[in-house]
């Protein structure tokens, strides 16, 4: 009996043990964080390798990070006790060799504490939670960069979109959080024109309809003034729905930065010339409008298969 008992354990063993590495193999990129509420990040959206968009997303907030906030100040003390020239005993070496090995480790598990990619929920895109900046202004000046040098920077990466609220994804909770959240922008005194684009994935609960009147609603509740424009807003209401969790932002040029996509945003058109977000015709942005509706019906189509 002892025979016959001991293979059944051990067929056993292996179900759990390979469930657990198939989640670990699953989810290489948030080392098991994922995006909830109260995160603050950018979305970033791909075709296919979201591998490579991370290490993109890395290179390109690092670079531009740096630039407007300075490099990250986390190693300057170990800087200073590995750099000293005074006679330490042995104890002080070995302790600043602690600090130094520690260093090197924390900097090498994704250094950016700034940036730190989590588990999305949704194919095809990425969530960089970042700390300590605003994601609005980050990402608005990448795009005004890569609009003005036409240089194009990302090969995988399409659109940038930065989230400066989360919260659930349910109609109270929505309703409750943007009375606050659009207030900077909308509340008395302060005015806009605006517009709500709204994206939902792996999502069937809530609404488009519903949720871009309740939320226009507020909007105009907080100013009357505040007045919707479709075709060149001053403000773009950013409505990202994945799962259980809603992403949300106010962006400005949002139509001259071609809906925040970093490929488009590079090309030379003729309206780009006069570098003035008004110079789009009505006609010009419904078409922009157009395309986008028409990519973003083929990717549901795909995420609903």
């Amino acid at each position: 009996p002892m025979a016959a008992a001991e293979p059944a354990a051990r067929k056993r063993r292996p179900k759990g043990h390979f469930a657990a590495a198939a989640g670990r193999a699953k989810r290489p990129r948030g080392g098991g964080r994922q995006l909830e509420a109260g995160m603050r990040g950018i979305l970033i959206t791909c075709n296919m390798n979201e591998r490579k968009c991370v290490g993109e997303a890395y290179s390109l907030l690092g670079e531009y990070g740096d630039l407007l906030y300075g490099p990250e100040q986390f190693s300057d003390h170990e800087e200073r006790l590995s750099g000293s020239d005074r006679e330490e005993d042995e104890d002080d070496v070995e302790a600043a060799l602690k600090k130094e090995v520690g260093q090197i480790r924390a900097s090498t598990e994704q250094k950016l504490r700034r940036f730190q990619s989590v588990e999305s929920g949704a194919n095809n895109v990425v969530f960089i939670r970042t700390q300590g900046i605003e994601p609005e202004n980050l990402v608005h000046h990448i795009l005004k960069d890569m609009h003005t040098t036409k240089k194009k920077k990302t090969r995988v990466i399409l659109r940038m979109l930065p989230i400066s609220g989360t919260c659930k994804a349910f109609m109270e909770d929505m309703k409750k959080y943007t009375e606050t959240f659009f207030e900077p922008w909308f509340k008395a005194p302060n005015k806009g024109t605006f517009q709500i684009v709204y994206k939902a994935r792996n999502n069937s609960h809530m609404s488009r309809e519903e949720v871009i009147k309740e939320l226009a609603g507020i909007v105009g509740s907080l100013n009357p003034e505040n007045k919707v424009d479709l075709n060149n807003p001053q403000y773009t209401v950013v409505v990202e729905i994945i799962k259980t969790v809603c992403c949300l932002s106010v962006v400005r040029d949002y139509v001259l930065f071609r809906k925040y996509n970093l490929q488009e945003v590079v090309k030379s058109s003729k309206e780009d010339a006069q570098q003035n977000p008004s110079t789009l015709t009505e006609e010009q942005n419904s078409e922009v409008v157009k395309a986008e509706t028409e990519e973003e019906e083929k990717s549901s189509k795909e995420e609903n298969k």
